[in-house]
């Protein structure tokens, strides 16, 4: 396998855990939500105490709330699906950045993750990180709150 198949599977493993991860989030996000709906439903019966009004009412404010978190998955989802995650050499959507011995993926923010031993973060493209190295190459460096960074790679 050459150097730039091998990069290419890099940034196709990167993907699939991105995907992956969002959607067990949203898998989470959404049983939640369904949960909590559910409880709010008042029974068949024909006269429900005042408990029963208010924990209904407790469930539907949670389940409301709970309604953001599916909304900001579908969205991440949507974003990962729809951003160009070929090999490239510049720091734009879908590239991954290396520096300061850390990897980031530009395309949505995320928690840690972890893909083929290697420790990764998603990065929103409306991050100020971002905006700071947008357009960059490998080598090249940039300033962040007060501190130059050189990038390490870009892939």
């Amino acid at each position: 396998m050459t150097k730039s198949e091998d990069r290419a599977a890099l940034k196709q493993a990167v993907h699939e855990k991105l995907m992956s991860l969002e959607e067990s989030a949203l898998a989470s996000a959404k049983a939640h939500y369904e949960n909590y709906l559910r409880d709010s439903q008042l029974d068949d019966r024909e006269a429900h105490d005042k408990d029963d009004i208010a924990d209904a009412r407790e469930s539907a404010d949670l389940a409301a709330a709970f309604d953001h978190p599916v909304q900001a998955h579908h969205a991440k989802i949507d974003a990962i699906e729809n951003t160009d995650f070929s090999v490239t050499d510049t720091v734009q959507p879908g590239a991954v950045v290396s520096f300061n011995g850390r990897h980031f993926v530009v395309v949505v923010s995320t928690v840690k993750f972890d893909c083929d031993g290697v420790t990764y973060m998603g990065i929103s493209t409306q991050s100020p990180i971002f905006k700071a190295m947008d357009g960059l190459s490998k080598g090249d460096s940039f300033t962040f709150n007060g501190r130059e960074i050189v990038l390490d790679d870009v892939i």
